[in-house]
């Protein structure tokens, strides 16, 4: 629930506001529609009084990260950035209008669905891991379903180097859905704490609950929820339709040990795959990109604190005038050319009334002979 108004819609030049979407910390998301090509756009805009070289740098980098991984069709598409008319740092993305985080605790998924999605975002994550990069924030609420229903993995707001992960960089986690390792503070990421951080979130979509939740009301404070993920103790979700293997895969994800979890997301969504095809579900195909791809990238540069937007041209046309425009010109100078140049066009000589008549009859003899040979040409023909 948000505990604030949004703020103030942006100005956009060639966009044109309808409505809020969501709140944030550090951010509000709008409802655009985009003037050309018209289409519906989420534009997420920084607040104007948390914008510091940190969130700074965490944005630069969210747009960058994800303009490199939006060609995976299970990652949310960035269209275009820039800074608005306020100043404001702005992303315009892809619109979905859904989201299975959104409604989980309602209605859990269905075991085939909560399948298919998992097979399609451990296989977005795999390609982030392979282009070097870190999402840090998986979980319910970040996966979105577009306006064909397929989820994509958004919010890279916290993204960070695979090869330069600080480990002692404290950041703002999710705990409902963070490894044991990220809660006590030892790492603030690396590819086993994504494995865990996928597996409590499909273990949520299907249990309505996340994994280390307490079902009695008043316990699950952020201290008693840490408690709990720190023991690591699976339980299990609870359905009689939700396959012994995939219950198996999913404590086998959450391990309290990160050596005992799946080396990869790709190892985790061939595990899926199993299931799947065990339970007699035509197995969702895994799309991760080659190594080509992966390496082909300007790395990512997380440090950028500049304020980014539309760059204006300034490349120097060449002109005949550039020398008078080099020059100072004084008013006095500008009145008389501007008078030499009436007084000329005045005293030029027009087309005399014979001129005229003798221009416009070779005019008609040229078109008339013309015509002429046109007939005698196709009645040739």
């Amino acid at each position: 629930m948000a505990t604030r108004l949004p703020s103030a819609p942006p100005v956009l030049s060639g966009y044109t506001y309808v409505r809020p979407l969501g709140t944030g910390g550090f951010a509000d998301v709008f409802l655009f529609e985009q003037n050309m090509p018209r289409r519906a756009v989420a534009v997420k805009v920084l607040l104007q009084d948390v914008i510091d070289d940190d969130v700074l740098r965490l944005f630069n980098a969210e747009a960058d990260v994800m303009a490199r991984l939006s060609s995976h069709p299970s990652i949310l598409t960035v269209y275009n950035a820039g800074i608005s008319a306020d100043g404001r740092p702005f992303l315009v993305m892809e619109f979905c209008p859904s989201s299975p985080g959104a409604h989980y605790r309602r209605q859990p998924l269905s075991v085939p669905d909560a399948l298919i999605i998992g097979v399609k975002i451990a296989c977005a994550l795999e390609t982030a891991h392979r282009s070097g990069l870190l999402h840090r924030d998986v979980k319910p609420s970040n996966i979105l379903a577009t306006s064909f229903g397929s989820p994509v993995l958004a919010d890279f707001g916290i993204a960070t180097s695979l090869a330069s992960v600080r480990h002692d960089e404290l950041l703002a986690m999710s705990v409902p859905w963070s490894a044991p390792e990220v809660v006590n503070e030892s790492t603030s990421g690396s590819v086993p704490t994504e494995v865990w951080s996928f597996g409590a979130t499909i273990y949520s979509l299907l249990a309505g609950r996340p994994p280390f939740e307490s079902v009695e009301r008043g316990r699950n404070s952020r201290e008693q929820q840490k408690q709990r993920i720190g023991r690591a103790k699976y339980t299990s979700i609870g359905r009689a339709d939700v396959p012994v293997a995939l219950e198996e895969a999913l404590a086998r994800m959450m391990s309290r040990d990160p050596a005992h979890r799946q080396a990869s997301l790709l190892e985790c969504a061939q595990d899926l795959q199993r299931v799947q095809h065990d339970a007699g579900i035509m197995p969702t195909a895994l799309e991760v990109a080659v190594d080509e791809w992966a390496a082909a990238g300007t790395p990512i540069d997380f440090s950028n604190t500049a304020v980014r937007g539309t760059v204006i041209s300034e490349v120097a046309f060449a002109s005949r005038r550039s020398r008078d425009r080099a020059k100072p010109v004084r008013p006095s100078m500008v009145e008389d050319e501007g008078t030499r140049l009436a007084e000329a066009d005045r005293r030029r000589p027009g087309l005399s009334g014979v001129k005229l008549a003798m221009v416009l009859g070779g005019v008609l003899v040229l078109g008339g002979g013309l015509a002429f040979g046109a007939v005698q040409i196709m009645a040739g023909l």
